[in-house]
C-alpha cells in the first residue's frame, strides 16, 4: 500500500491560465528545499495552455535528482523512503502536447487561428502510470470530458487514483522559457484504505534546440521540474504542519521528439 502511495504522489508529472509576473514562479524552484507554503495561485479554469513550442509527441526521460522532508522526523509521508529507489534513475515514457479540441470550431482556418496547445492528459497519464507501475498494474487513465482538471486512474486490484486540480499560474519569462505550477486535490482509494493530500507541481521548460518555426523533429527540450506534498485537513497532523509541505521531489526533465 505504502509503494502504491508513494508512486500516486509523483504520478502527477507531466500531467500537466492565467499569467504571472516574469520570475516568481521561475525563483521559486530556485530556491528548493526551502519551501515553506504554497504558491498564491488563482482558481484553475480551462486546461493549462503550453507555449506552441511544446506541441508534438515526445520521449521523456524524468529524473528524480533530489528529495527531501522538510519536517521529519516527527512528519513523514508514506512512500517517501521507497521513492528513493528512483534517485537518479531515469524513468522513460512517452508524452502528447497537441491543439485543444473545441467543437465549436468547425473549419481548419478556425482551428489555426484558435490554437492553443494542451497536453494529452489522458495518453500522458497512461504512459506515466505504466513507466512507474508496470503494464499489469494500471488499467485505465479517464479525464472529464467536460473538465481537463478531473482525472481518474484505475489501478489493479479495485485501486483508483482522483486527482483535481484547482489551482494553476504560469508565466512566460521569454520566448524559449514556460513555468507552470498546478496544484492539485488527490484521493488515493485503496481495498480498505483512503489517503488524501494536496500536491503542487511547478515545472520550468526551455527550449534547447530549435525555435517556433523550426520543424518538431530538431526541437529538444529541458525541464526542472518540483512536486511538493501539503496534507490534506483531514489529516491527523494537518495542523502540526501549519502549511508546510511535508515531502519535495525535484526531477531532471529531458524531451526529444519522438
Amino acid at each position: 500500500m505504502k509503494i502504491i502511495w508513494g508512486f500516486c504522489l509523483v504520478l502527477i508529472v507531466l500531467l500537466w491560465c492565467g499569467s504571472a509576473k516574469a520570475g516568481v514562479l521561475g525563483d521559486r524552484i530556485s530556491t528548493f528545499p526551502n519551501w515553506n507554503s504554497k504558491p498564491p495561485i488563482p482558481v484553475a479554469k480551462g486546461d493549462l495552455v503550453y507555449p506552441d513550442w511544446m506541441a508534438g509527441d515526445w520521449n521523456v526521460a524524468s529524473t528524480l535528482v533530489d528529495l527531501a522532508t522538510p519536517l521529519a522526523p516527527n512528519i513523514v509521508t508514506p512512500g517517501f523512503e521507497q521513492n528513493r529507489q528512483y534517485l537518479q534513475q531515469p524513468i522513460l515514457f512517452k508524452v502528447r502536447f497537441q491543439p485543444e479540441k473545441n467543437r465549436n470550431l468547425v473549419s481548419h482556418y478556425q482551428l489555426n487561428l484558435a490554437r492553443k496547445i494542451v497536453a494529452d492528459r489522458t495518453f500522458n497519464g497512461f504512459n506515466i502510470a505504466k513507466a512507474y507501475l508496470g503494464d499489469r498494474a494500471v488499467l485505465s487513465v479517464k479525464v472529464d470530458p467536460t473538465n481537463p482538471n478531473r482525472q481518474i486512474t484505475l489501478l489493479k486490484g479495485e485501486k483508483q487514483l482522483i486527482s483535481i486540480v484547482t489551482g494553476r499560474r504560469t508565466e512566460t519569462p521569454n520566448l524559449d522559457r514556460f513555468v507552470s505550477t498546478e496544484i492539485s486535490q488527490q484521493v488515493f482509494r485503496g481495498e480498505s484504505d483512503i489517503y488524501l493530500n494536496e500536491v503542487e507541481t511547478t515545472t520550468a521548460y526551455r527550449l534547447v534546440a530549435g525555435d517556433d518555426n523550426s520543424d518538431s523533429a530538431t526541437r529538444k527540450i529541458a525541464a526542472d521540474q518540483v512536486t511538493a506534498i501539503y496534507l490534506s485537513p483531514q489529516d491527523p497532523d494537518y495542523f502540526a504542519a501549519k502549511g508546510h509541505p511535508v515531502a519535495l521531489y525535484r526531477y531532471r526533465l529531458e524531451l526529444a521528439p519522438a
